[in-house]
């Protein structure tokens, strides 16, 4: 799908294209058009951590256990919620997989309500970005799987419970973990594109009013989908890190 190139894209293009360009030829990657590296979707994920590294900094240098700002206590009250969830999903040891839960959560959240703002595209639109989360997540569980239990009794939980039938479950259980990735990808990527374009085709015909309804839709899935992104990857964890018995 074609997409117009953003102006923060096009500002990036024209003034930083040289350090991408260098960077794909010392990897050996070369562009269909070197005068334009930078994506839109890479362009607005930088406008995320941004915006995140200015909304953390403004926090930590505000802290305050006597008088907490509501910047503060919004914080405090979505990293308890998540840390709650954690608490009844994954169960035991909950709390050192908390921060990896409220990265994903907000890191998305904030990805998926960009889109609202004039001039600017969610960058959970395009499944490139998504893609690397879903990655990243799927390395993460197992990787905490190997940790908590090691290799073989991360791989043994792929076996089932029944021994003869230990070799066809080991099987079933790889592709059901390597479908995991495509799945948190495509339902997350295709539920964010659908609303952008169905939001862009009502500011077409109608450019007042009914696209309000619709942008507060919009808002809505957008939390909805990071949520489900979230309890999903700790579904995976809690998974990973069980012991038999529990």
């Amino acid at each position: 799908m074609h997409h117009t190139e953003l102006w923060f894209t096009a500002f990036l293009n024209k003034y930083f294209a040289w350090p991408v360009n260098a960077l794909f030829t010392a990897v050996g990657f070369h562009t269909e058009d070197p005068s334009k590296p930078w994506a839109n979707y890479i362009a607005m994920e930088i406008i995320v951590i941004l915006l995140l590294v200015i909304v953390a900094a403004i926090v930590r240098a505000s802290l305050s256990v006597d008088r907490p700002g509501k910047l503060q206590l919004v914080v405090e009250n979505v990293y308890g919620f998540i840390e709650e969830q954690a608490h009844d999903i994954v169960g035991h040891g909950h709390r050192r997989y908390v921060p990896f839960f409220a990265m994903l959560f907000i890191l998305i959240v904030t990805s998926n309500l960009l889109g609202i703002v004039p001039t600017f595209e969610s960058p959970t639109m395009y499944y490139y970005m998504v893609a690397g989360i879903a990655i990243c997540s799927f390395f993460y569980y197992n990787g905490q799987g190997i940790r908590e239990q090691g290799i073989l009794g991360h791989l043994k939980h792929f076996c089932g419970p029944v021994v003869f039938l230990a070799p066809f479950m080991f099987l079933l259980e790889i592709i059901s973990h390597c479908i995991r990735p495509m799945s948190l990808t495509i339902r997350l990527f295709a539920n964010m594109l659908a609303g952008e374009q169905v939001t862009l085709g009502f500011l077409a015909i109608v450019p007042w009013v009914i696209p309000v309804v619709f942008m507060a839709l919009h808002v809505f899935v957008a939390f909805v989908q990071a949520f489900i992104f979230m309890m999903l990857s700790m579904v995976y964890v809690g998974e990973a890190v069980a012991h038999e018995g529990h």
